[in-house]
């Protein structure tokens, strides 16, 4: 019953765990205790919305065209396929978190904030797209877990990345760190992918 919970779930952090700006600026307001629990709420809530968005709106639409639904599975696999490649990649080649220590006003930081996940278009094919069109495997109670699940996802993820920050800082900074956690993905991804191919055959 709860597997679609921990599908959205799984997929969802998958999508969000892998290092970029938005992350290490939440992890730069961690490393400073500045203003994170705003930061980490802000991201929270803009990634929430957009999977709704994505289930509700685009997923509930493509549900009913069978063709569009394939072609974007098949899409959303390739994707993870090469997204996880990137991981690999990344993970072969590590390399630590570069942090600054400079201190802005609260409506810069929340400004700052809405920027990192609204204007990076990344999110809105991880959540739009990706999220919204694997949630087509579901319908009904079964879609609002799936939902549910990744929606929780970003939460988890960002309190336990803003939070965690300043415990795992000397880890943060070495690079077999995100070698660690880059190879960690890309197993994720490949098995998503996996299940993704596996639904169309």
């Amino acid at each position: 019953m709860y597997s679609p919970f921990i599908e959205g779930f799984a997929l969802s952090f998958g999508l969000i765990v892998a290092i970029g700006a938005q992350n290490a600026f939440v992890i730069r307001q961690g490393l400073l205790r500045s203003h994170l629990f705003l930061v980490c709420f802000i991201c929270a809530v803009s990634d929430a919305t957009l999977i709704f968005l994505g289930v509700y709106g685009f997923g509930s639409w493509l549900s009913s065209d069978e063709g569009a639904k394939l072609v974007v599975t098949c899409f959303a696999a390739l994707f993870m396929f090469i997204y996880g490649c990137l991981r690999v990649k990344s993970a072969l080649n590590p390399e630590a978190l570069q942090i600054d220590t400079t201190t802005t006003s609260t409506g810069s930081i929340a400004l700052t904030t809405l920027a990192f996940t609204w204007l990076n278009p990344h999110v809105y094919l991880d959540t739009i797209l990706l999220l919204g069109g694997a949630s087509t495997r579901y319908l009904g109670t079964e879609r609002n877990l799936f939902a549910v699940g990744a929606a929780f996802a970003s939460f988890f993820f960002f309190f336990s990345l803003g939070y965690g920050a300043r415990s795992l800082s000397n880890h943060l900074s070495q690079p077999r760190m995100w070698k660690f956690i880059d190879g960690s993905i890309a197993v994720l991804m490949f098995v998503l992918c996996s299940i993704l191919i596996g639904s169309i055959l």
